[in-house]
């Protein structure tokens, strides 16, 4: 035997795709593990030609879910990002897009029952340790694919995944603000650290000698722009208790400006060294709430007037609009996040089994 089989599945998540894995096919060990997903994927290679990857870090996203660890939820989902040009599994953020793909593959795998219309599937983010719950829809018993949502990013029309994030604020930083301000300064540019799901650095683009509404191609053949973002990035890092981040794919970076189309703000996100053709789920939310927090870059641009009676924000991106439902409150001055909900849609394209070579893992646990 030269190669070992793994049963896989690769699922569009949202404006994302990947491989989902059921987590007691993959190795135990956690080197051995990464071994195999970076064979998987074709990493390290910028085609990733030897590999499943789709030579972009969109396309080159891995989710691993297993039986629930935590009392409240039906699944475990771990997020683990391949880079593409290097020899490394990231295990550092979550990812909003493949989650969409979670609550369908458990269900298709028999890892949670359906239910005969919609079957909600809470699920335990590892990455974040923190709850979302999705809503399938369930027909028969039978995940549906086909419907009439429509996101920005993704051709067509899908069957609609609402999901609501039950506690994600400062799930990676320790706190919303993890500075413990709505503005700080670093390089002489003003941003907003914050984290309701992902860590973000909200900047104003003007600042940067850009309008904003560049195009992501545009903002990547800068190499002065991005030398600088990612200046501010390795700093801002362990301002945001993230500690040393230049290995590491968090903080996303994102450039924002008054609203061109009707939103609420405009951003260009770098994610963090490659532009994003849209926006990030969990960079959206992290985004829209700080249009809502009182003294932040974002909310500075968006120029909402009473944020209390904000039920819906739509963030715009380069591909479109990305719409975040949220809940919030003011109190002595600082925003509180009572609930925040977006709408993605999945599909699964494929079901079988991926090779890897037997030299790297011989199939046993």
């Amino acid at each position: 035997m030269t190669q070992t089989a793994i049963p896989c599945t690769v699922m569009r998540g949202g404006t994302s795709k990947g491989l989902y894995f059921r987590i007691e096919d993959l190795p135990a060990d956690l080197a051995t593990r990464d071994a195999v997903l970076l064979a998987a994927m074709g990493s390290p290679d910028i085609r990733q030609i030897d590999g499943m990857g789709g030579a972009h870090p969109l396309t080159s996203k891995i989710a691993v879910i297993g039986p629930p660890t935590h009392p409240d939820a039906d699944v475990d989902y771990l997020f683990l990002q391949a880079v593409v040009d290097e020899r490394r599994i990231d295990a550092g953020q979550n990812c909003g897009n493949l989650l969409a793909g979670v609550g369908p593959f458990a269900i298709e795998e028999g890892m949670f029952p359906a239910q005969d219309g919609v079957t909600r599937v809470r699920i335990n983010m590892l990455n974040t340790k923190s709850l979302a719950s999705a809503a399938i829809q369930t027909p028969g018993g039978r995940v549906r694919y086909d419907g009439g949502a429509r996101i920005d990013g993704v051709p067509g029309t899908a069957a609609p995944i609402p999901i609501d994030f039950l506690d994600v604020a400062g799930s990676s930083c320790g706190a919303l603000l993890p500075t413990g301000s709505a503005r700080d300064t670093v390089d002489g540019i003003e941003l907003t650290a914050i984290d309701n799901g992902m860590p973000v650095v909200v900047m104003r683009a003007a600042d940067f000698g850009k309008t904003g509404y560049e195009t992501p191609e545009e903002l990547e053949a800068d190499a002065e722009l991005k030398a600088r973002v990612e200046a501010i990035r390795l700093q801002v890092g362990p301002m945001m208790n993230l500690g040393d981040v230049a290995k590491k794919t968090v903080p996303k970076m994102c450039l924002v400006a008054p609203p061109r189309h009707g939103g609420a703000i405009s951003t260009r996100s770098f994610i963090p060294h490659r532009v994003h053709e849209a926006i990030g789920v969990f960079g959206a939310v992290s985004v829209a709430t700080a249009c809502v927090t009182p003294g932040s870059v974002a909310a500075e641009a968006a120029g909402i007037a009473d944020v209390e009676a904000v039920k819906e924000l739509e963030v715009e991106h380069p591909t479109g609009f990305f719409t975040v439902a949220m809940d919030v409150a003011l109190k002595d001055g600082q925003v509180q996040v009572r609930r925040s909900a977006l709408l993605r849609t999945a599909r699964r394209l494929m079901r079988g089994e991926v090779y890897v070579p037997a030299a790297i893992w011989d199939g046993r646990r």
